[in-house]
């Protein structure tokens, strides 16, 4: 996947297929949206590239009305990626991208640079200056050049009571350690990615090696507690129980962190990436009078949750 980033300076010869959205937690709505993209592509006479159109940051986020992600920019990737996204588009969100008139921004960005002859959009989409721009208009748009325009409508999915699929949603439901909830909305369990770091060895000092990453300071995460959970580490998935937090029986630091025992695994893999899945709340995070108590604990939990699937 090629990845365009941190510029507007930037010309795609070929024709494109292009998907424009906020992506956030790139959610079973999003995922209708990309194979509707992708199937637009793939349908043309034409050599079509399919493409995702973001921001970055995200106007709610630039505009102060968000102040944490689903999906990071390197989770996006990811995501992207393994839905077969030939470009990705990380366009610059600052205030001359915030005043861009909407057909402006048609003109110059989605035809102009990007070579559109497909625009696929959610039924919500808002774009350019004060938001003015929308579907009807992109519509219209479309019907005056010769751009094949595909709106998705949203997905509603029964959760208790039937609900629109909404980035909102699932923010509500990961705030609340719902997670299979969370799953059902995404289409995957929730997941944090990042680099394996050292942490302070106590784990493995009490007999319970882990491996520790630092999430992203813009990352929403569930309620401080264990997790059960799967992860992906060079290449190969395995189950964990991850904890959530800032391990108050050991440290005094308010630092969040992610750090997970990985069921019958010794391997090294300091300075790896890892993709922690949370499947499951099996606990709130707690404070123990000791190290001994702790590590009672954590003998428990590991063997309580060792044949969960």
């Amino acid at each position: 996947m090629e990845i365009i980033s941190d510029t507007k300076d930037f010309y795609i010869s070929s024709d494109t297929a292009v998907a424009i959205g906020k992506f956030d937690g790139v959610h079973i709505g999003h995922q209708k949206l990309l194979m509707e993209l992708n199937s637009a592509a793939h349908d043309r006479i034409e050599d079509t590239k399919s493409c995702v159109f973001t921001f970055d940051p995200a106007p709610s986020v630039f505009f102060g009305a968000e102040k944490s992600l689903l999906s990071t920019r390197s989770e996006k990737r990811i995501l992207f990626e393994r839905k077969g996204i030939d470009i990705l588009i990380e366009y610059p969100f600052d205030a001359g991208t915030a005043n861009t008139e909407p057909l402006d921004f048609l003109n110059d960005v989605i035809v102009g640079r990007i070579g559109a002859r497909v625009i696929v959009a959610g039924s919500d989409l808002s774009f350019g200056k004060k938001g003015a721009g929308n579907c009807e208009l992109l519509g219209k748009y479309g019907l005056e050049n010769d751009i094949d325009v595909r709106i998705i409508d949203k997905i509603r999915i029964d959760l208790g009571g039937e609900k629109e699929v909404s980035s909102t949603l699932i923010r509500e439901m990961i705030s609340e350690a719902k997670m299979e909830e969370a799953e059902m909305l995404l289409g995957v369990p929730y997941f944090v990615c990042g680099h394996i770091v050292h942490g302070n060895h106590i784990g493995a000092g009490l007999g319970f090696p882990t491996i520790n990453i630092v999430p992203d300071p813009d990352k929403l995460l569930p309620p401080y507690g264990v997790y059960l959970s799967d992860v992906i580490v060079c290449g190969k998935k395995y189950r964990g129980l991850t904890n959530i937090g800032t391990k108050p029986t050991v440290s005094d630091h308010e630092a969040r962190g992610v750090e997970t025992y990985i069921y019958d695994f010794e391997d090294d893999v300091y300075g790896q990436d890892a993709e922690v899945y949370l499947r499951h709340f099996c606990r709130p995070e707690q404070k123990f009078d000791s190290l001994d108590a702790l590590k009672a604990q954590l003998a428990s939990d590991i063997e309580s949750w060792r044949t969960e699937k």
